[in-house]
């Protein structure tokens, strides 16, 4: 169990054990010491639909009440559904998922009374981890059930975000999978005017990443949109805080696109993204950019320190979680301030902006002038084989050279996050071990998606044929 790119990741199998409580008494160490929470203060619980979920949340649970506090079992909801209810109540919240990751995984995400924890809480929880504590009894704290209400604030926040009507005349499929968003994301659509059709439910938990669909999905997605005549398909990660759109022929929108959308139409001033996200989007584009590592912990950090700038803060990843640092109110809709990644809020931008400007999404997104991304992974990659790989390509310019020269001239590196290389015909290959499973992950951009494809699926080979 380890703290990754956004929260806390492991086997389900380890989270099932002592260390969760540990982890969660940890977690309410920080509250106290940070005066973020007392003893007899409330913390917010939620979970995803992974069979391991619920019993992980009630371990958590005891823990809290084991140190004094007071839980809120918010039940199965959205990863911002509850971290928005939180903030509104002014206090902290865990959320049991492991979002993306596979079926065996899971994880906790962590939440102050002001938003996700940062590197510096991850630091001192895991310390205080790695110090030892002993085990203490079933507390005398609380436990209520408000999940219908933190499921109504969240209601009421989308409807807030999109004018009365405005999907009206819209065929819109929802890929209901496994994801915790499913219900809510139909009801929402339906109740601004859009006929919804629920497509590929499953009773299983299915691990959707945003980033790295898998192409017999996106056939799927294109066989759904010509049989129902389909305007969309919108989707979630399991846990609903990373957008899945595809367009009316079942083309993926990629997460550089639904972030752009949807900063122009929350009038955006700033836009954080990380250095993985498309080389294309910078200030010229109307807003300033500022670039980070991947992890929402480091975007939000960054979305803080741009709060003195005034105007509308906001922030979106290659993944298409879209982050909002201050509050808006833009074009006859408004947003409350949830400074961690929402699905809804980027979901409701692109399909109201293509019904207001009565344009197919295809053609919404190819207004874009912007390189083609792609991203992908290698699975089941070794940590200690992505450590071995990264520390080879960073010892040297040659040694990364020498790697990537098959598939083309090494000009400049970005070490920001992993290696991201940019090739003498301008093309990029970037190389980053997953922070949350053992996965290696490879971005590309060239000037067409069949050359972007094309590279990213050589550099991930080179990837899997490396020898140490």
């Amino acid at each position: 169990m380890k703290f990754g790119t956004s929260g806390l990741r492991g086997l389900a199998t380890d989270l099932l054990g002592p260390q969760t409580a540990l982890y969660t008494r940890a977690f309410a160490a920080r509250l106290f010491e940070t005066h973020a929470a007392r003893p007899d203060d409330t913390v917010f619980v939620g979970r995803d639909l992974r069979d391991s979920s619920p019993q992980i949340a009630s371990l958590c649970a005891k823990a809290l009440t084991a140190d004094g506090l007071n839980v809120v079992d918010c039940g199965e909801l959205p990863t911002p559904a509850l971290a928005g209810f939180a903030l509104a109540h002014q206090s902290a919240a865990l959320m049991v998922t492991g979002s993306h990751i596979p079926a065996d995984r899971n994880g906790i995400k962590f939440f102050l009374a002001d938003g996700e924890i940062g590197k510096a809480d991850e630091a001192a929880i895991t310390a205080w981890v790695e110090a030892g504590a002993a085990e203490k009894p079933a507390g005398t704290g609380t436990v209520a059930d408000r999940h219908e209400e933190a499921l109504d604030w969240y209601r009421r926040r989308g409807r807030a975000m999109a004018t009365e009507g405005a999907l009206s005349g819209m065929r819109v499929g929802v890929y209901e999978h496994s994801s915790v968003a499913r219900d809510f994301l139909r009801e929402m659509l339906q109740s601004l005017g859009a006929t919804v059709i629920s497509l590929g439910r499953t009773d299983h938990f299915v691990a959707v990443d945003t980033e790295a669909v898998p192409q017999e999905t996106i056939a799927t997605f294109g066989a759904w949109a010509a049989t129902h005549r389909l305007d969309a398909i919108v989707s979630t990660d399991g846990d609903g805080d990373r957008p899945l759109i595809a367009d009316e022929t079942g083309a993926q929108l990629r997460g550089d696109i639904i972030g752009l959308i949807t900063a122009r139409m929350v009038g955006a001033t700033v836009v954080v993204t990380p250095v993985t996200s498309n080389s294309g989007i910078h200030a010229g584009l109307g807003f300033e950019v500022l670039r980070t590592r991947v992890g929402s912990p480091f975007v939000i950090e960054a979305m803080q320190a741009a709060a003195g700038s005034g105007g509308t803060i906001t922030g979106f990843e290659a993944n298409g979680g879209f982050l909002l640092g201050s509050s808006f109110d833009h074009g006859g809709i408004r947003g409350t301030a949830l400074p961690t990644r929402d699905a809804l809020l980027p979901i409701l931008a692109v399909l109201q902006s293509a019904r207001r400007e009565g344009l197919s999404l295809s053609t919404l997104s190819a207004r874009w002038a912007l390189p083609v991304c792609v991203s992908d992974r290698l699975e089941d990659f070794a940590v200690e084989r992505s450590r071995a790989l990264m520390a080879h390509l960073s010892a040297s310019e040659d040694a990364l050279g020498h790697f990537l020269s098959p598939i083309g001239t090494l000009a400049t590196i970005d070490r920001t996050d992993g290696l991201r290389a940019t090739l003498s015909s301008g093309e990029i290959v970037h190389l980053r071990p997953s922070g949350n499973a053992p996965e290696m992950r490879c971005y590309t951009e060239a000037a067409t998606a069949g050359r972007a494809q094309t590279l990213n699926a050589e550099a991930l080979d080179l990837v899997r044929h490396w020898q140490a």
